[in-house]
């Protein structure tokens, strides 16, 4: 029972995390919302305690990453992107994707 908890621990994390980063963007919430869902999903039946530990740490890193490492960019009314980084991302290289990257998106 321990370990059920501790996995919709894990999966609120991430779901909070996925929120966070992806405030405004309603076609990333949706489809991160969706994707940490079916991964879940897909494992519901590991009973193997060694393979729930691994999960569940990856779970935990994915949070922090997402927390920590993605900032959105946003267009602004010049015609530009701005990334406003808050204190969660403090010590964090940014990577800026190319004209070419956004344009594609």
């Amino acid at each position: 029972m321990a370990r059920a908890a501790e996995a919709v621990s894990a999966y609120r994390s991430l779901l909070r995390a996925t929120r966070k980063s992806f405030a405004g963007d309603t076609v990333m919430l949706k489809g991160s919302a969706a994707e940490v869902r079916q991964k879940f999903e897909e494992n519901r039946g590991v009973t193997s305690e060694a393979e729930i530990q691994r999960l569940l740490g990856e779970a935990r890193e994915a949070s922090s990453f997402i927390s920590t490492m993605i900032v959105q960019a946003k267009l602004n009314s010049r015609g530009g992107y701005e990334v406003k980084p808050d204190k969660d991302h403090a010590g964090a290289t940014f990577e800026i994707p190319s004209e070419q990257i956004l344009n594609k998106c």
